[in-house]
């Protein structure tokens, strides 16, 4: 087949050597401001899409391209929830402080992939920590990686 026949788009990403990033299967759960941080990312990719445009640099528009894709994709499909008020168990986007068997505490608030960030204190709804507390109501244990956490406080935020 002629080269004449390749999409602009292919070319592009070849120029830079970008793949696609790739987008989780699961469902794209999303808090509030999981939300807020997809519009945000848009919004600042194309201003930074509008520059390189100007400036023709087309290294920068291929992988400026692709992250807009990436996080187009990633809006149409977010699905925002939100804990329903005074729930006793864990769910999507509460806090769970879990206490290790040596005493030692920690906090994760389950949120999406996309916005998880555990140095932060943020998991992904789908990380085996996640999976493994959802349903849990305090005073319950989970089991993940041979290690077990006793839930101690649940929050809604």
């Amino acid at each position: 087949m002629s080269r004449a026949f390749t999409r602009e788009e292919d070319s592009e990403n070849a120029i830079a050597g970008v793949r696609e990033r790739p987008i989780s299967t699961h469902r794209n759960l999303v808090t509030e401001r999981g939300l807020a941080q997809i519009d945000d990312n848009l919004a600042d990719l194309r201003d930074i899409m509008a520059k390189a445009e100007r400036k023709a640099d087309r290294e920068r528009i291929a992988v400026v391209s692709r992250d807009l894709r990436y996080w187009t994709a990633r809006r149409e499909s977010a699905e925002v929830s939100v804990p329903e008020p005074g729930s006793d168990v864990v769910r999507f986007g509460m806090g769970v402080t879990l206490q290790s068997d040596d005493g030692r505490k920690v906090h994760w608030k389950i949120v999406g992939e996309d916005e998880a960030d555990p140095a932060k204190g943020s998991i992904s709804h789908v990380s085996p920590m996640a999976v493994a507390l959802f349903g849990k109501k305090v005073g319950d244990v989970a089991s993940v990686n041979g290690k077990e956490w006793e839930i101690v406080k649940l929050s809604e935020s």
